[in-house]
């Protein structure tokens, strides 16, 4: 491991990933044609960087390969430190690392090529046509990276970029963003009692963090801060350091909005995209990246999350302009394929509501209705005009599965296809459809009255979300007994069972796991509550509707008690419902839902994570009483779990419990956007 002591870094010192390979200098010559200037693809401080085509292992592929420039003011130090860096580093928003080669004064790094070249490029000398959600997913992207770099899971140290800026993100040829460049970064331990480190300072005009210039004491603020420039960048289209301006670009963003100028601020080609709540938004990430104070500024997580917030308001608002001059029919039309085969294992929705005994209660003559089992009655009064009136306006297309496809998959529902037992959600199995497709089907234990409210629920709230922190709905089943829903398979329990319940060998549930959990569940919620045209507020969160994948990743699900607020609406009363322990204590006394009440819950996850406790234990005490009040008595640390204590600094376990305590505050002011 080297250390960022701004000593030359010696060869001997790197311990080599067997995914970064030793080129021999003839292999370079061959894949260049001896340097030509015609494979020439862009210029930098370290020198030129071709394009050529490599032997890496069994396959050729397209690299770039840059040389060191004998000029250059860059070195040994800089080339070891970014061979290294990289032979780490392995994240899809990083330019990855092929190999090296060292002979003599030649100091030649060959990376993976990215075909569409740099962002500077685009958004400053190509003129290139980018739209504002593909200029929003290139910003995500890049975010993405510099978070990993500044926490990421696998590695034991955290990196500060230090020359973070639009020319050192690269395009792949789907415009993914990668960073680049890592001959300036500084390694800076995770857990280290300092939060900065003293260096010569280094970076490029116009994005280096006027903090770090002024006191040479690097963070990885200094990231954030560089970031918010390439933000003004990609929004305004104008240079950092801009000869159209008599100032920096962040300066004279900053002036603009203060003076009421925001739109002003905003490249011409994309002022008609942006609604004015995504501006207002993505302008507040920026001006918080750029504050004078490193310790104001956000982490890079909090900037993903912030820009995918704003990506999804554009998102949805382009959705609803593009329906908004349409008839209820031509939404149909639009939202469900009719098919007259009949041919498939499973029907669409529309054929499903022609057939009967599922029919309109209005094309029913008495004759008919007296006709109808009790069953058919409940489908019919409750269910299938729910779902005809409901769907009619606006919710995904949703397939209604066969009994017969279903029974087939559960083995006819055997015990041993059971993953969960719920309580009065009924019972999931394990199934596998006729295409092998493995799904989780929710049976309901009874049918009545109060069963049929939640089980639509379910289907038109999961209908109109898509969100890869969400379950995904695949149908239902109006067939059977009782009612079915299928959703995606998701094969590694709940989260619930991870914090309580962890049998595994090691027993470690790692800081970096509870903390990406927490992110993206965060995520989810923040998305359900800042829909376009309504605001769902999930209403029973807690660990155990939170599963988790054989990778960890997130899946918010159980969305029967849900409720949906119409636009311009912030609250609804309703009768209580939720889970003892994750609660509002507010919506629990006045019947009042809002957002905030899934907040308060969130607060009793977060709290779960942190400590390991129960949300209700055996004494029946509250862990959201229990954790405000140790806050409060400044003994946190006697309740915290012993494997965060270990992994987590105290000024990190600080913002966490503060987090906490503001999600569990009574006057509910907390959001997760």
């Amino acid at each position: 491991m080297f250390v960022a002591t701004g000593n030359e870094y010696e060869p001997s010192s790197v311990q080599w990933s067997q995914l970064c390979r030793h080129f021999e200098f003839h292999e370079i010559l061959s894949a260049t044609k001896n340097f030509d200037e015609s494979l020439v693809i862009g210029r930098g401080g370290f020198g030129k960087v071709y394009k050529g085509n490599i032997k890496n292992g069994s396959t050729v592929v397209a690299a770039a390969i840059k040389r060191l420039d004998t000029m250059s003011n860059q070195g040994a130090s800089e080339f070891w430190a970014e061979v290294e860096m990289l032979s780490k580093l392995r994240h899809c928003h990083l330019v990855s690392l092929i190999g090296y080669c060292m002979l003599g004064i030649e100091m030649i790094l060959v990376y993976e090529y990215m075909p569409r070249g740099t962002l500077a490029d685009h958004l400053h000398k190509l003129g290139t046509p980018l739209s504002w959600c593909q200029r929003l997913k290139i910003c995500i992207g890049a975010a993405r990276g510099l978070d990993y770099l500044h926490t990421g899971t696998g590695i034991e140290f955290g990196v500060i970029h230090r020359d973070v800026k639009s020319s050192n993100i690269l395009l792949d040829e789907s415009w993914a963003a990668k960073v680049s460049d890592f001959g300036l970064s500084i390694v800076s331990p995770k857990n280290q009692a300092s939060t900065y480190v003293n260096t010569l300072v280094k970076g490029t005009f116009g994005y280096i963090d006027p903090n770090y210039f002024a006191t040479g004491k690097l963070t990885r603020k200094s990231d954030v801060y560089a970031f918010g420039v390439v933000l003004l960048e990609v929004i305004c289209r104008k240079r950092a350091v801009d000869n159209s301006l008599d100032c920096g670009i962040a300066t004279w963003a900053q002036d603009s909005i203060k003076a009421g100028r925001l739109k002003g601020i905003v490249d011409s080609d994309i002022r008609r995209e942006i609604s004015t709540k995504c501006l207002k938004q993505f302008a507040k990430i920026a001006e918080r990246c750029l504050d004078n104070y490193p310790k104001n500024r956000p982490t890079m997580a909090e900037v993903v999350l912030s820009l995918e917030y704003v990506l999804t308001l554009q998102e949805k608002t382009y959705n609803l302009s593009q329906t908004a001059s349409k008839t209820i029919f031509g939404r149909m039309v639009d939202k469900f394929s009719f098919s007259d085969s009949g041919q498939n294992s499973g029907m669409d929705i529309g054929s499903f509501m022609s057939k009967k005994p599922y029919m309109n209660l209005g094309s029913l003559t008495p004759k008919r209705w007296k006709q109808l089992t009790p069953r058919e009655k409940i489908f019919q009064k409750n269910g299938a005009l729910l779902l005809e009136d409901k769907l009619k306006s606006g919710v995904g297309s949703i397939k209604i599965f066969q009994a017969e496809e279903l029974e087939k998959a559960t083995m006819n529902f055997a015990e041993s296809m059971i993953i969960e037992r719920g309580g009065g959600t009924g019972i999931v199995y394990k199934g596998i459809l006729s295409d092998n497709r493995v799904v989780a089907i929710k049976r309901s234990r009874t049918l009545d009255e109060e069963q049929v409210e939640p089980f639509m629920n379910e289907i038109l709230i999961l209908g109109q979300i898509n969100h890869r922190n969400v379950v995904q709905l695949l149908g239902c089943c109006l067939e059977t007994e009782v009612p079915l829903l299928v959703c995606e398979f998701v094969s590694s329990y709940n989260l619930y069972h991870h914090i309580h319940h962890n049998t595994s060998s090691t027993g470690r549930f790692p800081l970096d796991s509870r903390l990406r959990i927490a992110h993206e569940s965060a995520g989810a919620l923040a998305y359900l509550h800042s829909d376009a045209t309504t605001t769902i507020i999930h209403r029973d969160v807690k660990s155990a509707n939170i599963l988790l994948d054989e990778n960890y990743t997130a899946k918010v699900a159980d969305f029967g008690a849900s409720k949906s607020l119409p636009l311009g609406h912030d609250q609804v009363f309703t009768v209580v419902y939720g889970t003892l322990g994750y609660m509002d204590p507010e919506y629990m006394i006045t019947g009042q839902l809002t957002d905030k009440s899934d907040v308060y819950s969130f607060g009793v996850v977060l709290a779960e994570l942190l400590t390991g406790l129960k949300p209700i234990d055996e004494e029946d005490k509250n862990l959201a009483t229990v954790f405000v009040q140790a806050k409060r008595e400044n003994r946190l640390r006697e309740i915290v779990d012993h494997q965060v204590l270990e992994e987590v600094t105290d000024e990190q376990l600080d913002a966490a419990c503060n987090l906490v305590c503001r999600c569990l505050d009574r006057e509910g002011q907390t959001g997760l956007a």
